[in-house]
């Protein structure tokens, strides 16, 4: 088992990385009291039937100063039993993390009282420091956007470079919009196979479907551009740190304009170097 702690300053963005962290397949607890830190690991141990994958184990300023004192010896003494412990510590410049709390409604957790904001940082700052002094990896997120954290947390901390899964489907509007899509383009524009009694009753999947849409400048067109605006944004999805990408197209029945265009784009994309999931709601594929 790989255990991951992931300490820092309130505000410089320890949320975000323990959510990366879970989004790459880890399994994580936040604001775990130290004294249970061994409890817990031994409890994970005992049950790695149940608890097969890696532990990431968020601990902040709540717990005592000399419980804080104490973790880097506690981690040290699992390193001895056998376990793979990295000790993750996120922080930011004081003027970046006073102004993040000023564009929030969250409370710094050390806020009492008469105790300012600007007190509350440099306090939790002391009490860190045997913490920040033992990690392993030091992060300033400073210049960091959201974003861009969780990226540098799921490839260079978890190295989760796991594909983002793209969905290709068609529908049919009739029917209702797939509540998934996030992005969504409308076929009913282009002549439709179902006046034509010899392709009533075949699909876009049919050859003959396929040769009566493909003559049409308008679907070719359509096609062409709805490919090269995704083989354009993908990799913005990409970079947004998205585990799943619906891109739906829809016409009146969802049995042929949507259902051509979807195989054809998805062809399309593969031979750019994606692996696009071709599903047809309609056709029950």
């Amino acid at each position: 088992m790989k255990l991951i702690i992931v300490s820092g300053l309130s505000g410089s963005g320890k949320t975000v990385a323990l959510h990366a962290l879970e989004d790459a397949g880890l399994y994580c607890i936040d604001n775990l009291p130290i004294p249970m830190l061994q409890t817990v690991v031994t409890e994970l141990l005992e049950n790695s039937e149940i608890y097969q994958q890696d532990v990431a184990i968020g601990i902040d300023a709540r717990t005592t100063s000399e419980n804080l004192r104490t973790l880097p010896e506690k981690i040290e003494e699992l390193r001895a039993n056998g376990i793979s412990c990295t000790i993750l510590f996120l922080e930011a410049d004081q003027r970046v993390l006073l102004q993040r709390f000023s564009e929030t409604r969250r409370r710094h957790p050390l806020t009492k009282g008469n105790h300012s904001l600007r007190e509350a940082i440099i306090e939790e700052h002391t009490r860190l420091q045997p913490v920040r002094e033992a990690a392993d990896i030091l992060l300033d997120t400073t210049r960091l956007n959201l974003h861009e954290l969780r990226r540098m947390i799921r490839l260079k901390i978890a190295n989760d470079s796991a594909e983002m899964q793209i969905h290709l489907q068609s529908f049919g509007f009739k029917y209702g919009l797939p509540q998934d899509a996030a992005l969504v383009f409308d076929a009913r524009f282009l002549p439709n196979p179902y006046w034509n009694t010899e392709l009533r009753t075949l699909t876009g999947k049919d050859p003959a479907v396929q040769r009566f849409l493909s003559s049409n400048n308008h679907a070719r067109e359509l096609q062409h551009k709805i490919t090269d605006l995704l083989h354009s944004w993908i990799p913005s999805f990409q970079e947004e740190g998205r585990a799943y990408l619906t891109i739906a197209i829809g016409c009146t029945g969802g049995q042929h304009r949507s259902v051509y265009l979807v195989e054809v784009i998805g062809d399309q994309l593969k031979r750019l170097g994606y692996n696009p999931v071709i599903q047809h709601r309609e056709l029950g594929e």
